[in-house]
């Protein structure tokens, strides 16, 4: 297994040297480190049995394996895990991100949307891996590598990503998100959702998004979303299905419990003074 928090050393072991390519700043700039991610705090997601592009395995199966992702001892960045077999022996290396929505229960990886973006970069120009703020928070590929598969199709590795957030409310979470895998095509071959497996009871909500023919999403840096319709400008996945709409990030447990807790009071002191 690879493990290193050196980026150089990671991208070296990938298999990745320096790059021409001029890095690109994002509408609302760099991505932040994020810092305060609490410690403890676990997800996982686990490769489903079977694969979603089906030609990928004619004799059915799919990648197997999880990534596991667990805040930085010292809350700075997160620890991506990933013990994998049984890849593709054909058509890699095999490019993998953060999507911005997660994997309905059919297993549809191209309503995952696009990468995680939440500065608005974009995917027009590639990844420059030696200025890592500059990717798109979810080119996790980009920024550490594509997937090389040993011969007997297994890849492990560990590395630590600075701009992923385990704090619910950041547009750099990924807990309520998923992470898709690819041909160098871009098409996707599998996805599966994280989910928190400690730390905690998930104090999140999935709001699956709904997906339009005529319509745009931004993931803010915050983890709101800004939808667009109509002329306004749009954002396509790479899905190649056209824009596409999400809906708001989900609201965390907390928060809507105490929604909830405020409407109750609201409507009890209306009976009060009725009475």
């Amino acid at each position: 297994m690879r493990v290193s928090n050196n980026l150089s050393l990671v991208l070296l072991a990938a298999g990745v040297t320096a790059q021409s390519v001029e890095p690109e700043t994002g509408k609302l700039g760099d991505a932040t480190i994020v810092s305060n991610n609490p410690v403890g705090v676990v997800y996982k997601a686990v490769l489903p049995a079977e694969a979603w592009f089906k030609p990928a395995y004619p004799d059915g199966g799919n990648i197997e394996g999880e990534v596991t992702a667990v805040a930085a001892e010292s809350g700075e960045g997160v620890v991506y895990t990933y013990k994998l077999s049984n890849l593709p022996k054909e058509g890699g290396p095999f490019p993998y991100h953060l999507h911005v929505a997660p994997v309905p229960a059919d297993g549809n990886c191209t309503v995952t949307l696009a990468h995680l973006d939440p500065f608005i970069r974009g995917e027009n120009t590639s990844c420059n891996p030696f200025a890592p703020q500059t990717c798109q928070v979810g080119d996790l590929s980009g920024k550490f590598g594509e997937i090389r598969p040993e011969e007997d199709g297994t890849w492990e590795t560990t590395y630590t990503d600075l701009y992923s957030s385990t704090l619910e409310g950041l547009g750099s979470f990924f807990g309520n998100r998923s992470i898709v895998f690819h041909y160098p095509n871009k098409t996707r071959i599998s996805c599966a959702n994280f989910e928190k497996v400690e730390g905690g009871v998930s104090s999140s909500v999935t709001v699956l998004p709904t997906v339009t023919g005529n319509g745009s999403y931004t993931i803010l840096p915050t983890g709101g979303v800004s939808t667009t319709t109509g002329g306004g400008p749009s954002t396509t996945s790479d899905a190649g299905a056209g824009t596409e709409t999400t809906t708001s990030p989900p609201l965390s447990g907390a928060a809507g419990l105490r929604g909830s807790a405020v409407g109750a009071l609201v409507v009890g002191a209306v009976v009060m003074f009725m009475l």
